[in-house]
């Protein structure tokens, strides 16, 4: 059964940066299903700036974003799917060149492009005539529709049902009830900002009592089927969900698993203060979770989070931040050695340091380093031809430094690469 979805929304004209950063960050962490974020504005440096403001949303938040600009030409909805954001939403009334949506649909897929319309009486004449219009921009390559000012009515309901395109609505929530339009058929899901600063777990909840489809966490045991200490918990292993540094370890009673389930922020019972224990509820380091799991023997969860700040209460990330025993090693993960490669290179570019090759190209410039990457690319496929792996292995190497070198001249780091290619897997 596919889940109806809550997408929050919000309207980024005429706001501050970080104040948008701020609601998308909240609305991920109260439970949303993607973003709508929308600007449609006609001006270049305001859409510029907004575009900067959706690509730091999408490296923040994981889940689906969906942008709203204005769409004059192909080169529009690349620099929008560029943000990172899953599809982009652009107003029929606004769209002069429909050929535009042909364009983008061929280069980015048919799964990208929403053409938005408004179902008011002067906007639209009241008649939504989807059938004709959804035919239309489906024609072109649309993905779906997503219909704002809708009013509930018989007819307008069938209109929807026999779209022949998949319809988000998106409505404030002031006159109509999130349970009847996310039970309309072919409605995959609410646009609202009525959840500013509510949980929308605990609405999902609600819904999901009420029989409407909502991803809400389930487990797939229940704390009795778990394995308990002498006082009735189970020890929990905290991890960051990014890079798997273990960040604490903590305890969970019946009371507490249930609770973290419910809400989706990790709740323990204190040992100390004998008494149920929201991380973060203090300090404000939150952790939401992004997974639990439960090893063998069923008397341990590994939980992976999103944190907040830090998970020790002296201020360090990890409460695991002194050695007992330790032998040095060279760490062999491709993850982390990318990473402290271009973290050296990047602070060779913060900090210059005298004799430095990764000096020289900055210095150089752009030119000079793509002449490098080029070079070494081409060294690449010369040493593909020898059946010796030696030599491949190495010009490889070369050629990932030289692009890492590039990456960082054009401010692009590892996660915006990870980013895209999870995207596309």
């Amino acid at each position: 059964m596919e889940m109806k979805k809550i997408v929050p929304y919000i309207n980024a004209e005429n706001e501050a940066r970080e104040s948008i950063i701020k609601k998308a960050a909240a609305y991920e962490q109260s439970g949303a299903d993607g973003l709508f974020i929308y600007n449609y504005s006609m001006s270049e440096n305001e859409r510029e700036e907004f575009l900067h403001t959706v690509k730091q949303i999408v490296k923040e938040c994981d889940i689906p974003v969906l942008i709203g600009c204005y769409v004059k030409r192909f080169e529009d909805i690349k620099k929008a799917l560029y943000t990172g954001a899953e599809q982009v939403v652009t107003p029929y009334v606004k769209l002069a060149d429909k050929a535009v949506i042909k364009e983008g649909a061929d280069r980015f897929g048919k799964d990208k492009i929403v053409i938005e319309i408004d179902a008011t009486t002067e906007k639209n004449d009241s008649s939504l005539q989807l059938s004709t219009l959804a035919e239309e921009v489906k024609g072109y390559g649309a993905a779906g529709l997503l219909i704002k000012h809708i009013t509930l009515t018989e007819g307008v309901m069938e209109k929807v049902k026999n779209a022949g395109l998949p319809v988000i609505i998106r409505d404030s929530l002031l006159r109509n009830d999130m349970e009847a339009l996310l039970s309309m058929e072919n409605v995959t899901g609410v646009a609202t900002n009525y959840y500013e600063k509510k949980s929308i777990y605990k609405i999902k909840q609600q819904l999901k009592a009420a029989g409407v489809p909502v991803e809400t966490w389930d487990s797939s045991v229940s704390f009795e089927q778990l394995k308990k200490n002498a006082d009735g918990m189970v020890p929990v292993i905290v991890q960051d969900y990014k890079n798997n540094e273990v960040l604490m370890l903590a305890y969970m009673n019946e009371e507490a698993y249930n609770k973290t389930i419910e809400t989706g922020r990790m709740t323990y019972y204190s040992r100390s203060r004998e008494k149920l224990w929201i991380k973060g509820e203090e300090s404000g380091h939150f952790q939401y979770v992004k997974s639990l799991s439960i090893d063998c023997d069923n008397d341990t969860i590994l939980a992976k989070v999103m944190q907040v700040g830090a998970a020790c209460h002296t201020g360090n990330r990890s409460c695991f931040y002194r050695d007992l025993v330790k032998k040095s090693y060279e760490d062999m993960n491709p993850a982390t050695v990318f990473q402290e490669v271009y973290d050296t290179i990047l602070d060779r570019k913060e900090n210059p340091k005298e004799g430095s090759y990764t000096n020289y190209l900055f210095d150089k410039g752009i030119d000079k380093i793509l002449k490098k990457c080029g070079e070494e690319a081409a060294e690449i496929i010369i040493a593909a031809k020898n059946p010796d792996p030696e030599e491949i292995k190495y010009e490889i190497a070369d050629f990932l430094y030289h692009m890492m070198v590039l990456m960082a001249e054009r401010g692009v780091d590892w996660e915006d690469i990870t980013r895209e290619l999870a995207h596309r897997h």
